[in-house]
């Protein structure tokens, strides 16, 4: 079973504070007053205070190029990619040599090579380190990272798994678009990066993951996602989501407990991607849990938004450095990303 030794996080060097960015709201939008009053109760409610990017906030007024936008991130998801990695093989001891495979999620820019492979040559990797770049699972690669993690340290259990999701979705902001989809997507998403090292042993006091599931619902790819444009990535984000999760999570989690002889009583801590306000309190609902089992979620999304891929191993992060789960506790994270899909995974406290 995959270990989780160590997790480290970064941030951007711009804060963006909900109440700037809310008074900043007419650069943008005085030319339509309907629109600029939804986005100000949009912003006002989306439970988010600060976050960052890695553009200065007035900057955002004006718009890149789309070569412009792909270079800015190939530096900055370099630079986060480098300071996460580093924090986190230093915490668990490990040197860069050692890392057998490296998983590297990002959605919201593209490069090739892969930032995977910069980060290889800036550390030093192995030149027979395997690689696993994953784009397009959006808000759920990031649990998808940790259970591909965990097929193959099943496989091969004294390897080592470095998972690194880097998310800039400021980047992904669009000046000219004035659709409902972009003013939410706006208010809510941040930058951020997160490293997660895995191995096969056990160690004592460490979560294992001991079983997994990925679930694509049918008939819902205009749901949630990108479309690519001349000017850049534009926002897919239809307004049934909060109700899909609300209508889908019981059953799914159900299922998913059972076949692992355990039910909804059975775990104690829930890691939940904070999608946003509606989608967590319908997260918490469905699940008949309190609202002190999704606080790290809320506080997260608070505090530095949906970081995308990023979001739930940055829950995993604070949870793991502020908890003290007892000896054989149990905790569910939960992803969703587009397709509609979701990713499950079961954790167990040795």
């Amino acid at each position: 079973m995959a270990t989780l030794y160590a997790t480290a996080t970064a941030y951007p060097p711009h804060r963006y504070e909900q109440e700037e960015v809310i008074r900043t709201l007419p650069l943008w939008l005085e030319g339509d007053q309907r629109m600029l009053a939804l986005a100000r109760r949009v912003f006002e409610n989306a439970a988010v205070q600060t976050r960052y990017g890695c553009r200065p906030l007035l900057d955002l007024a004006r718009p890149l190029s789309l070569t412009e936008t792909s270079h800015l991130y190939q530096r900055s998801a370099c630079a986060l990619g480098e300071q996460v990695v580093k924090d986190c093989l230093t915490q668990a001891t490990v040197t860069p040599e050692a890392v057998d495979l490296i998983i590297s999620t990002s959605c919201t820019g593209f490069m090739i090579p892969s930032l995977d492979a910069y980060l290889a040559n800036h550390f030093g990797f192995s030149p027979h380190v395997k690689r696993l770049p994953v784009t397009e699972l959006g808000c759920a690669a990031g649990a998808m990272a940790l259970a591909r993690a965990h097929d193959y340290l099943r496989a091969f259990p004294h390897h080592t798994v470095l998972v690194v999701a880097v998310e800039l979705p400021s980047l992904t902001f669009q000046f000219r678009d004035l659709s409902a989809a972009n003013v939410v997507s706006s208010a809510l998403f941040g930058d951020g990066a997160v490293a997660v090292l895995l191995r096969g042993e056990r160690q004592a006091g460490k979560p294992q993951i001991i079983a997994t599931e990925s679930t694509l619902f049918p008939h819902t790819t205009a749901v949630m996602g990108f479309e690519l444009k001349d000017s850049g990535f534009h926002i897919v984000l239809s307004t049934e989501i909060p109700e899909l999760v609300r209508r889908e999570v019981p059953g799914l989690v159900a299922r998913f407990l059972d076949q692992h002889g355990y039910t909804a009583h059975d775990i104690t801590h829930f890691l939940l991607h904070p999608g946003g306000r509606r989608v967590l309190e319908g997260l918490v609902e469905a699940l008949g849990i309190t609202e002190a089992h999704a606080e790290i979620s809320r506080t997260i999304l608070r505090d530095y938004g949906n970081l995308s891929s990023a979001a739930v191993l940055c829950i995993l992060d604070r949870f793991l450095k502020s908890q003290q789960p007892r000896q054989g506790d149990l905790g569910l994270l939960l992803a969703f990303g587009p397709g509609f899909s979701a990713e499950t995974v079961l954790l167990r406290w040795g």
